[in-house]
């Protein structure tokens, strides 16, 4: 067993493409389904062979109910405050400032999607290395 990918279903392909193009995602394919949908297959470079993150428009839908079970998906970032200050030059803003839930732990904060999709972007602290 091996985990594949989360799909989310969209409203506007091109919107929520660069959307994750800005994420550091990039696009690698895209399947019609018969005359019914889309899906837009997309994956970060150097986490392997498979897509991680399938988009699927569907013709004829301009809204989805995304409901109280959904939470989010996560991504890391090297250096926070540099991607937060690049995603803001697109418009992209967090829902707060980063925090971290412990101390010492990783940096984080979440973004939205076109759709509302929650992504949390995580800086993770640096490794310290201890010499004898």
């Amino acid at each position: 067993m091996g985990f594949l990918h989360t799909c989310y279903r969209i409203t506007d392909i091109d919107r929520s493409v660069a959307f994750y193009r800005a994420l550091g995602f990039e696009e690698v394919r895209r399947m019609p389904i018969r005359d019914e949908a889309i899906n837009v297959f997309m994956t970060i470079p150097g986490d392997g062979d498979e897509p991680r993150l399938e988009l699927t428009y569907n013709y004829g839908v301009d809204r989805y109910e995304l409901g109280s079970a959904y939470g989010h998906i996560a991504i890391t970032a090297g250096d926070l405050d540099d991607t937060l200050e690049r995603l803001a030059g697109l418009g992209i803003e967090p829902e707060r400032p980063p925090y971290r839930v412990d101390e010492g732990g990783s940096r984080i904060c979440f973004v939205r999607d076109p759709d509302g999709y929650r992504v949390e972007i995580v800086e993770r602290p640096a490794k310290t290395v201890t010499v004898e």
